[in-house]
């Protein structure tokens, strides 16, 4: 194989910066100029991405690389994902399976009645981030919690933008650090590392950061929110989901279980598979209408409702999981991976890395490139996906020969790539919060200012990096772990 690889064509720097320019405005044409699925909610980013792969395998081919070795590149990079792709179907059953079983349910049920006027951005920001970390979406709980958030806070006569920002700081932790999130899971199958393993590497700049929204929200609340506020649709909603579900502390019980599971260390496959099996079996106890059946619908198609509760907040909320909802990410990371797979094979992916390396000192300045990568990313090929895989393919490489832990890649593409999509306005992740909540990030009314985790999280990992603390040496974690045994 390193004979076969010593004999490849060596691309130059400009072949490199083609492919990507291409694929650059390939992408951004997609988002900017035909938009009209975005308008609806829904990024169509797989044909471009598509476009670029043919725009990369048409330049290794001028080159003088084979058609067999591109093949390989192409189902190399694929194999790099396929644990990502096995998780992210999982989850989509697991989403299913535990609405369907009055799991998610309850978990938003019990958080509405901690509502109050004087804690209301508070509990909006820990509120959206249970939903989120409960169904792994960030979007899903925009469309439900954030738009009957928004609603409550125009009755309390509060400003939305901030409103909105106490959403997305929720939302993105929770999609973040839940293991559930086809996002948590692609950052690590990019870097090479479990999903596990990247989870608990990000705790400390991602709690530190949180801690600090809690804080700044909480400040907010007490010098801006009447305590005479209505709050009549926070108890709509909790109502409306009393009404379809049984509600009990008891349905608490699953993500307990994956918590634990996690903190033993058990592998994400089967610790997700034990969060589905015990929400399926208390479903069965606890819903009269969950069945079997309705969970193997659940697990592919999603939970549906018989009928609309009245309430589109509730609607949107419940009605989603499966490995339907999967789909979209799975199709796009096999995509991504085989223009990852090409460009990385190929060595075009090197010559770009070397150009950057000449500006990078030390594994902190490693990281701020990472994140900086990622932004750019998110502002050039606007979608969050393309923003961590291309950067971790990227720079895999160069954390290995760095003896870092891949997890200090899989945090920094994580830290900026996931949540910084929010703050861009033509990201199709800036254009679903356009549509779905009816602001913008930036300008008049803007939510950018209030949306504090999404653009202080990256600042404070790349502090945090040149500090020491999220960078990790390869041989530090093998001895860690070497001493608990």
């Amino acid at each position: 194989m390193s004979e076969e690889k010593k004999n490849f064509p060596q691309p130059k720097l400009w072949h490199a910066l083609v492919v990507l320019l291409i694929t650059i405005l390939l992408m951004a044409s997609s988002i900017m100029e035909f938009d009209s699925p975005l308008i609806m909610g829904v990024d169509e980013v797989h044909a471009p991405m598509f476009l670029g792969v043919c725009a990369a395998a048409i330049m290794a081919l001028c080159i003088g690389f084979k058609w067999e070795d591109l093949e390989k590149m192409m189902l190399d990079g694929i194999y790099k994902a396929l644990q990502s792709i096995l998780i992210l179907a999982i989850v989509g059953i697991l989403v299913g399976v535990w609405i369907d079983a009055g799991v998610v349910p309850s978990m938003i049920y019990y958080g509405l009645k901690i509502l109050s006027p004087k804690i209301f951005l508070l509990a909006v920001v820990l509120i959206c981030s249970i939903t989120s970390l409960a169904t792994g979406t960030s979007w899903g709980t925009m469309a439900s919690m954030g738009v009957a958030f928004l609603g409550i806070s125009y009755g309390m006569g509060l400003n939305p933008a901030i409103t909105v920002g106490a959403v997305l700081s929720g939302a993105y932790f929770g999609d973040k650090m839940s293991p559930l999130s086809d996002t948590t899971n692609l950052a690590p199958a990019m870097a090479g590392t479990d999903v596990m393993t990247h989870v608990k590497f990000m705790m400390l700049p991602t709690g530190i950061t949180y801690v600090i929204c809690l804080i700044i929200f909480t400040v907010f609340g007490f010098t801006g929110v009447s305590g005479s506020a209505d709050m009549s649709q926070a108890a709509a909603l909790g109502d409306a989901i009393a009404d379809i579900f049984t509600v009990s502390p008891v349905l608490i019980l699953p993500p307990i279980i994956v918590i634990v599971a996690i903190a033993m260390k058990v592998p994400a496959i089967p610790g997700i598979t034990l969060g589905i099996f015990s929400g399926g079996i208390l479903g069965m106890l606890f819903q009269k209408s969950c069945s079997l059946g309705s969970l193997l619908v659940a697990s592919y198609g999603g939970f549906s409702l018989d009928a609309s509760t009245g309430l589109e907040a509730v609607d949107n909320l419940l009605e989603r999981g499966g490995i339907e909802s999967m789909l979209f990410s799975i199709s796009l990371t096999i995509i991504a991976m085989m223009f990852g797979g090409i460009m990385e094979g190929t060595g075009m992916m090197a010559v770009v890395m070397e150009q950057i390396k000449k500006l990078v000192k030390g594994p902190a300045g490693l990281v701020t490139a990472t994140e900086v990568t990622c932004v750019f990313s998110n502002i050039t090929m606007p979608e969050q996906y393309i923003s961590i895989i291309i950067p971790g393919r990227m720079y895999a490489e160069e954390y290995e020969k760095m003896g870092l832990h891949p997890a200090c890649l899989s945090n920094a593409l994580e830290s900026s790539g996931t949540v910084t999509s929010a703050l861009v306005p033509w990201n199709t992740c800036g254009a679903y919060i356009k549509s779905t909540l009816g602001l913008a990030p930036w300008g008049a009314g803007g939510y950018g200012p209030f949306a504090i985790f999404n653009w202080l999280m990256p600042i404070v990992n790349i502090i945090m990096a040149y500090v020491g603390l999220t960078v990790a040496d390869m041989n530090n974690v093998r001895l860690a772990k070497k001493k608990k045994a």
